[in-house]
């Protein structure tokens, strides 16, 4: 697609009634509809405060009905930019087309929240033939449930690869420098490593997100390997070449026989955002990695997992990244992100990092929370 004609009959689609014109923008992929030659996208928009995906057919992308009604609606979440809607497969391990369905099969539901810049997902069941989608939680319906990416990540869309048989996720993180610092440098804001999608048979609740195995063609020379014992307030340094551009799986084996016997009713309630960071010390935790760290440690970048529990004695994992000290520049943005990740019975507490010098991209269990 090297030469493009303007098509005459522009714009194709324009707000219908009582939509705003800022209020519409961003559709997807199209899926085949029920009827021969048809095919259906969907496009994000609001009616007051709540947030809602339009659908629309056509039979030759040039002409485009409104069909009665939404596929969704959330209230309180406002604009819904860069709607995604695809199918996953429930049983087997490759990703689907964007116009599959039947048995076996979940649909995605995402939207960027123009109020907060936050992509919120959830999965549940479509109907085709009522054009409906219906999450399978309605505590964890689009936008009020779970995020994408609880980090700085924004505007994602996927598409089907067929050569592969995957879908892959794209997104974009919004650096915090300031704008003066972005024309300084010359540039503003990256694209995140591109992550494959798959539903989570495990949990029945999650995504899993990963990234594209094409990565791994940037490693260079012998991976460094070690098992170390950590102890409690204990720092195993690792030497590497650069720490700029790294690749980074680890697991914890935490001790069952200490952590059954360990009673913490301290951290009830317990948050990334609000904990204060890898600094604040409890009985489970922080443990986890240091990356982007100086040698006097005065500029460092946490990654870690926080296990809290409650009197009625039970655990639950949270994974965090601390910006907090990443950097003594002034104007940057220095939170601490995160969100709980369900990490089964026999599972170990498993994170994967990718490093590319300012941006650190954090998995944890496969993928479950990113």
């Amino acid at each position: 697609l090297l030469d493009w004609v303007k098509y005459k009959g522009n714009p194709v689609l324009v707000p219908p009634p009582g939509i705003g014109v800022k209020d519409f923008r961003d559709p997807t992929t199209a899926w085949t509809g029920p009827q021969n030659g048809q095919w259906l996208l969907t496009i994000g928009s609001k009616i007051g405060k709540t947030g809602i995906a339009l659908v629309y057919e056509t039979s030759n992308f040039t002409s485009f009905k409104l069909l009665d009604g939404v596929l969704h609606a959330v209230p309180g979440t406002g604009m819904w930019e860069c709607v995604d809607f695809y199918p996953v497969s429930t049983k087997k391990t490759n990703g689907l087309d964007t116009s599959y369905n039947g048995p076996g099969v979940k649909h995605v539901l995402k939207a960027s929240l123009d109020d907060n810049k936050q992509d919120h997902y959830a999965i549940g069941t479509y109907d085709l033939a009522e054009n409906k989608w219906t999450p399978d939680n309605p505590e964890l319906d689009c936008g009020i449930g779970l995020r994408l990416d609880y980090g700085k990540y924004y505007a994602s869309k996927t598409f089907y690869d067929p050569k592969k048989q995957r879908r892959v996720l794209w997104g974009w993180i919004g650096e915090t420098d300031s704008e003066s610092a972005d024309l300084q440098k010359g540039w503003a804001s990256v694209q995140s490593i591109p992550r494959t999608v798959l539903y989570d048979k495990k949990t029945g609740t999650h995504l899993l997100q990963w990234p594209v195995e094409e990565i791994e063609s940037l490693r260079a020379g012998d991976p460094i390997v070690k098992e170390v014992d950590l102890q409690p307030g204990s720092i195993e340094l690792l030497r590497v070449d650069s720490a700029a551009e790294l690749d980074i799986e680890v697991s914890f084996e935490v001790d069952k026989v200490a952590l059954q016997g360990i009673i913490e009713a301290d951290h009830v309630g317990f948050s990334c955002s609000t904990s204060g960071g890898a600094a604040s010390r409890g009985i489970l935790g922080p443990f986890g990695v240091i990356v982007i760290a100086d040698q006097t440690l005065s500029e460092l970048t946490p990654v870690y997992f926080y296990i809290s529990k409650g009197a009625d004695g039970r655990a639950e994992t949270h994974f965090c990244a601390d910006q907090t000290r990443s950097s003594e520049a002034p104007g940057v943005g220095k939170q601490v992100y995160g969100s709980s990740v369900p990490v089964l019975d026999g599972e170990k507490h498993s994170m994967r990092l990718l490093v590319d010098h300012s941006i650190v991209e954090s998995f944890a269990q496969g993928g479950r929370t990113v």
